[in-house]
């Protein structure tokens, strides 16, 4: 069996992990129609000329966003959209698809949920293997990640193709401090803001996409 020890152990490591690769590291209507054979009653003379006649919809409004903090996780947390620039291979699509991929990792730390990053990056991906249980671990049974966001400032690449048929971005990198709360809201670890992270983002253009399939942190 075991023991409560090593699995408060096991968490706080990855706790560690996670948190030391820097947090890093949606109705459709239809229309009515008239029955095929049946004839249409004439409708009044002033129907057409009313303005209350045909009452305008009202748009459904939309939850807003609440990021996560001391007090619970993040909700209504919206899917970020790959910008049009990100859909081009070109130097400046190389680099709107790079912020894009943090706007999903951040997602990611925010929900729990990996499927948009996934559809962009390689399974291959070792520092996404790295960072992933610690996400799944602290988005599951009512924890939650609060902060520790990261915000790609700058990013730079010489775009030639390596030897590999890839390209290289590098990547100046901004992150909030954040937090690992348990289910009572207490705090299993916290690490600082940072502002002197640097990223080196390894991507692949196949027919008509950008694939993230590493990422190395310098200095790291």
């Amino acid at each position: 069996m075991t023991s409560r020890t090593s699995i408060s152990g096991r968490r706080r490591s990855c706790a560690a992990a996670l948190l030391g690769l820097s947090l890093v590291m949606v109705a459709g209507c239809s229309g009515g129609g008239t029955t095929p054979g049946a004839t249409a009653a004439p409708a009044p003379p002033s129907a057409s000329a009313s303005p209350s006649a045909s009452p305008s919809a009202s748009p459904t409004p939309t939850a807003a966003y609440k990021p996560a903090d001391a007090s619970g996780k993040a909700q209504n947390v919206p899917v970020p959209e790959l910008p049009e620039a990100a859909k081009a291979e070109t130097k400046e699509g190389a680099i709107a698809f790079t912020k894009h991929w943090y706007t999903l990792l951040n997602y990611a730390y925010q929900t729990g949920d990996f499927g948009p990053m996934d559809e962009v990056t390689s399974a291959s991906c070792r520092m996404c293997a790295k960072v992933r249980p610690g996400i799944l671990e602290w988005n599951a049974d009512n924890r939650w990640i609060a902060g520790g966001l990261v915000n790609p400032k700058g990013a730079y690449t010489q775009f030639v193709k390596t030897i590999e048929g890839n390209y290289q971005v590098t990547t100046q990198l901004e992150q909030s401090s954040g937090f690992l709360h348990r289910a009572d809201g207490s705090i299993e670890k916290s690490v600082p803001a940072s502002q002197v992270l640097a990223d080196i983002l390894i991507l692949r253009f196949d027919e008509d996409h950008w694939t993230a399939l590493d990422v190395d942190r310098l200095g790291a």
